[in-house]
């Protein structure tokens, strides 16, 4: 009886991780190949390697189109912000939600406690007893980081109660339901636009209102739109994140945990990027809101998100979470003691 002979690479290839085809990462970025997003997702890509992923990096000017070739299988991970990404995973994407993460303190966001629930949220979700919640389907969320406070973008000052958006023109992503849900909420016109065109139509005067964080400030020269008499209102109607959204199948096992654990570690990187941006915007360019108008601000958001939640479009078990973790941080607020968003 002849001896099966096995070559040696065969028995050392066995004894590894399965071997994984290079995969690709389609990176959604303001400037394309030459922003910010890009060179994080650049160093992720190094980073990879050593959990056994050999990426090759795609920039995309529209995340649209990013997020489709993912679904197309052109990508094999996406990254983009959780509007966009709510599709593949809608429980992570409550990030994403109005006013979800914003604390209130004495009449007053408090900027370090808001970006508090956004750093411990994304600690729940890189644990690993939240990593069933993180697979829908074959995508998995494998990590999530801060993009900046989507900020009031206003063409006339005066625009800065509650009362005052009514009869407005606001920008409404035609993807997002919810931001058209809100601003008729509040009696505005909501203005149908999407990630490639909603500043120009700030910046030609289609719309009065735009909501956007201090990284779109240059990029998209919305000084333009606020000219002399607009500004940029300190109120934070919701957290921008970047979610990274994996094709589970492309990757080894256990990847996306890894990788949202190594997102997690880039939390600290990603705010100096926001601070950096925030600072280079010119002092007079601010506008503050008082503390009565802070307040209305919010309980227009908290109603809006429990009722968008109700409509099915925000996810509740990932709004429930995320109030535990605002109410760790901020056990005073009434909200703690009442039965909302306990689903």
């Amino acid at each position: 009886m002849k001896k099966l002979i096995i070559p040696v690479f065969l028995i050392a290839a066995s004894a590894a991780p399965m071997a994984q085809a290079n995969q690709t990462l389609c990176v959604y970025d303001l400037l394309g190949g030459a922003g910010d997003m890009v060179n994080i997702a650049k160093d992720y890509a190094v980073a990879a390697q050593n959990m056994g992923a050999k990426m090759s990096i795609k920039a995309y000017t529209d995340e649209r189109v990013a997020t489709e070739d993912l679904k197309a299988g052109e990508c094999d991970a996406v990254m983009a912000t959780g509007f966009r990404t709510r599709q593949f995973n809608p429980t992570a994407a409550a990030l994403d939600s109005l006013g979800v993460s914003t604390i209130i303190r004495n009449g007053k966001v408090d900027m370090p406690a808001s970006y508090e629930t956004v750093r411990k949220t994304i600690q729940t979700f890189a644990s690993p007893a939240a990593s069933k919640l993180m697979v829908n389907g074959r995508y998995e969320v494998a990590g999530i980081i801060p993009f900046g406070t989507a900020y009031p973008v206003v063409n006339d000052r005066k625009i800065n109660t509650v009362e005052a958006l009514a009869g407005k023109r606001i920008a409404s992503f035609d993807y997002d339901k919810a931001q058209a849900i809100m601003i008729q909420k509040i009696g505005a016109q909501p203005v149908s636009a999407d990630i490639t065109n909603f500043a120009g139509k700030f910046n030609n005067g289609s719309v009065d209102f735009i909501a956007a964080p201090a990284m779109a400030y240059r990029p998209l020269e919305l000084y333009r739109g606020i000219g002399t008499k607009g500004a940029i209102n300190r109120f934070p109607i919701l957290i921008l994140t970047y979610q990274i959204i994996i094709n589970e199948t492309k990757f080894p096992e256990g990847f996306g945990l890894k990788s949202r654990q190594y997102w997690l570690g880039q939390f600290n990187r990603a705010m100096s990027l926001i601070n950096k941006a925030e600072k280079d915007i010119p002092a007079a360019t601010w506008g503050d809101l008082t503390s009565e108008n802070m307040v209305k601000y919010t309980i227009m958001l908290r109603d809006s998100r429990i009722a968008i939640a109700e409509q099915g479009i925000y996810d509740k078990p990932g709004l429930k979470i995320i109030k535990r973790v605002r109410c760790s941080i901020n056990s005073a607020d009434s909200e703690c003691s009442a039965n909302t968003e306990n689903w």
